[in-house]
């Protein structure tokens, strides 16, 4: 994984403190302190695997004896019953990161599966599926590489990456010309510009004022066709709003460069994983 081991580890002792606190009352009392198990994480639904380093560092943090072994690597496609990883380490341990160990890998495999689910759809056309900034609190980085895990790519980490003009700063700056002009006179050679347009006319105002990226926010398919002919690729074309399942492949064969979907992060379906004692 490409994230950096404390990055992730940090995100990881927070869940556990938030959820062990001091003391596991059930486990803790239960269980002998010198007591081993086996455990398997198994698939319970069809998806892609994503999030299993995450998942088993949880259990090294709790356990220096901890152990495993990969039957299925990450980005792998699962179907019900498959056996995606074993585990061998402390009961206690097993025990008290198991919930948090599924709960990061179930919602890492969710993003993964539902963003693999929308580039399949676009298949053979020049769209790429990427997310958007619509994560949840504290697990932005997490989300947006199980994105890429699921075939996708990324938007914005954050407001530093890129400098975006979405409605209501062009409002506050009395339109897209003035907009642009105000930010073209600080923004650095290596940051690109993108602008988010309502309307056929916003598009080619923005096509005027030099943006490298236009967002097509909320149009329709025949608008958004329009808008690519009107553009004739002298920027990038970003669909935005209203895109679905259903609808998906026909804003793609509209010829967008780009559609960010920020269900892939915000709402996304937990994919079913279960953690079994190997008996």
């Amino acid at each position: 994984m490409l994230l950096p081991q404390f990055y992730v580890d940090d995100i990881i002792k927070t869940a556990l403190q938030e959820d062990i606190n001091y003391l596991d009352t059930t486990t803790d009392l239960m269980i002998p302190a010198t007591a081993r198990s086996t455990a398997r994480f198994m698939a319970k639904a069809e998806g892609v695997v994503c999030g299993l380093e995450v998942a088993l560092r949880v259990f090294e943090l709790l356990d220096p004896t901890f152990s495993y072994e990969i039957r299925l690597p990450e980005g792998s496609r699962v179907a019900y019953g498959d056996i995606i990883a074993e585990l061998e380490g402390s009961t206690r341990c097993l025990l008290k990161g198991e919930r948090t160990a599924l709960n990061l890998l179930q919602h890492m495999s969710g993003v993964a599966s539902a963003t693999d689910r929308y580039v399949r759809l676009v298949e053979g056309t020049r769209a790429a599926i990427t997310d958007t900034r619509k994560t949840l609190p504290g697990l932005r980085a997490l989300q947006k590489y199980a994105v890429t895990v699921g075939g996708g790519k990324n938007h914005r980490f954050n407001l530093s990456d890129g400098a975006m003009l979405k409605d209501n700063h062009i409002d506050a700056a009395g339109g897209i010309p003035q907009a642009v002009a105000a930010i073209r006179e600080k923004l650095g050679h290596m940051v690109k510009l993108e602008v988010e347009t309502r309307n056929l006319d916003e598009v080619r105002q923005a096509l005027e004022a030099g943006a490298d990226v236009i967002m097509l926010d909320n149009m329709d398919c025949p608008t958004m066709a329009k808008a690519v002919k009107l553009v004739n690729g002298r920027a990038k074309l970003e669909a935005s709003g209203n895109v679905t399942m259903e609808n998906i492949r026909e804003v793609a064969e509209s010829g967008v460069d780009i559609i960010s979907l920020g269900a892939l992060t915000h709402s996304v379906k937990a994919f079913d994983i279960s953690m079994k004692w190997k008996k």
